[in-house]
């Protein structure tokens, strides 16, 4: 590290209260949590940029309510093949298409667009979202297997905000199309 750099710097008494409880708390020295302080400030700056604050908002938003978890891809997926392969996965499905119809009771108030509720599952990692117009969407999926399931959350979804939206199926694609009401 060679000769450190002595630097004055001035706090306001609320921040040097906050050093001096950091320091106290995790025995570390007030000179060590500044320069950690700083790394990581200098690591996290593109945190500043526009779609990463909305996607940190959307995780913590998502987490923080206690009604959804972090669940790794690959279990997601063995999920999904063992409903595929389940004698009452009509059951599952039917239960999957009242439980997106409540969802956009619950998010009604936070979620007022198609492209809000795509970029809020895409915070899910449900799939990878284009937008190709203000009314046209490409979801590019995780895997096949889980094209049922974000295909009927997505219609049953825009059924019951009273849209009317076009889905169609690639292999690993969802393409959304939102029609005008009549």
């Amino acid at each position: 590290m060679g000769n450190p750099t002595r630097i004055t710097v001035a706090f306001d008494k609320q921040t040097a209260d906050l050093l001096e409880k950091i320091s106290t708390e995790t025995q570390v020295s007030q000179s060590e949590i500044m320069r950690r302080a700083l790394k990581f400030y200098n690591e996290n700056r593109a945190l500043e940029d526009a779609v990463t604050k909305k996607k940190i908002h959307a995780y913590t938003d998502l987490l923080l309510s206690g009604e959804h978890m972090i669940l790794d891809v690959d279990h997601w997926l063995l999920f999904l093949r063992l409903i595929a392969l389940s004698p009452e996965k009509e059951k599952f499905w039917s239960e999957h298409r009242e439980v997106a119809r409540s969802h956009w009771e619950q998010l009604k108030g936070k979620v007022h667009s198609v492209e809000e509720l795509l970029v809020r599952l895409e915070a899910c990692n449900f799939f990878r979202l284009t937008k190709n117009s203000a009314t046209d969407f490409t979801l590019i999926l995780l895997s096949e297997v889980s094209k049922d399931f974000v295909k009927i959350f997505l219609e049953e979804y825009f059924l019951a905000m009273g849209l009317k939206a076009e889905i169609k199926e690639n292999l690993a694609k969802l393409r959304v199309t939102v029609r005008p009401s009549k």
